[in-house]
């Protein structure tokens, strides 16, 4: 049986008496584009930070093309690309220097370096700018460069943390492009981001994370045919008390997620029952609307809030 490009066992991150994440169960299939889902403060990074070597974990283990982490380190590593959401380039030096130094970190010397540099510009199309300082550079174009030092090895995994926050629009579908046809190529990608449209298009597969575990795994299509659904927005109005109250009586009717002051509800057995819960319970609706299913309000369904800060 073939291993898989990732798998997690128990994984998880203490610090102090708080928990970041519990105890993650997850195999990424070789091959697949696993999109990674979660609210801020649930707990992706510290996964990604812990899968990828730069965070040792409180518990579990982690094998990454069936070498586990802790037992061969380097091993491990040489099968991942690792491209994190900080910028993690030199902007005092050439696109170029940088690629040679990372190349070099990565153990690729002369022809083998020259070509896989030659290679990597192509990928993220700047081979015409590779002379010039990185500081001078567009937002999107740093990106395209972080990202080429990440793939300079050619890695089994490519591990990709919300590669697109920040960039212009061409920059955007330039990665969106160099991430399907790397991802058609074999190569197996998680890809990190707060976009849903991002997700839908790119992802074989999507993971949600929230509260330091994993609540849901599936297709998009699966998981808005199981979480999802077709519901309503209840925006309310009235005293914080009332709508407090009207959220928990609501709840009783139906899958809710609430934003503030707005509902968003999927009924259990129609909709009169949620209106009248929410009227007795001292709260006034302002406005109705209706909801077509997403993996936005699937999203909302699963976590129970909108993104919000972390902790």
């Amino acid at each position: 049986m073939t291993a898989a490009a990732l798998s997690l066992r128990g994984l998880g991150k203490d610090y102090g008496a708080r928990t970041a994440v519990g105890a993650i169960d997850l195999d990424v299939v070789r091959g697949e584009c696993l999109g990674l889902l979660g609210p801020n403060g649930a707990g992706k990074t510290t996964t990604i930070s812990m899968a990828s070597g730069v965070v040792t974990p409180t518990r579990g283990t982690v094998a990454i093309g069936g070498v586990e982490l802790a037992r061969d380190p380097r091993g491990a590593k040489q099968k991942l690309g690792l491209v994190p959401q900080e910028l993690a380039i030199y902007e005092e030096l050439s696109a170029l220097q940088n690629l040679a130094y990372f190349g070099a970190l990565y153990g690729l010397a002369g022809k083998t370096l020259a070509d896989r540099i030659a290679w990597a510009l192509g990928v993220v199309g700047l081979r015409d700018r590779a002379g010039e300082q990185v500081k001078r550079y567009s937002g999107g174009m740093k990106r395209r460069i972080n990202l080429a030092a990440g793939l300079l090895h050619e890695p089994e995994l490519l591990i990709l943390d919300e590669p697109t926050v920040g960039v212009d629009p061409q920059s955007r579908n330039h990665i969106f492009e160099t991430v399907r046809d790397l991802n058609a190529r074999g190569m197996t990608v998680i890809y990190t981001t707060h976009y849903m449209e991002e997700v839908e298009a790119l992802c074989d597969r999507v993971a949600i994370v929230d509260a330091g575990a994993i609540v849901a795994t599936g297709t998009v299509a699966e998981l808005i045919a199981a979480h999802a659904g077709k519901g309503v927005e209840l925006e309310l109005a009235g005293e914080p008390a009332a709508i407090d109250r009207a959220a928990a009586a609501a709840a009783a009717h139906g899958t809710v997620a609430r934003d503030g002051g707005t509902l968003r509800v999927v009924p259990a057995g129609g909709l009169a029952p949620v209106i009248a819960a929410v009227e007795e319970a001292g709260a006034a609706i302002a406005r109705i609307q209706s909801r077509q299913a997403s993996l936005e309000s699937a999203f909302l369904a699963l976590t129970g809030k909108t993104l919000r800060d972390a902790p």
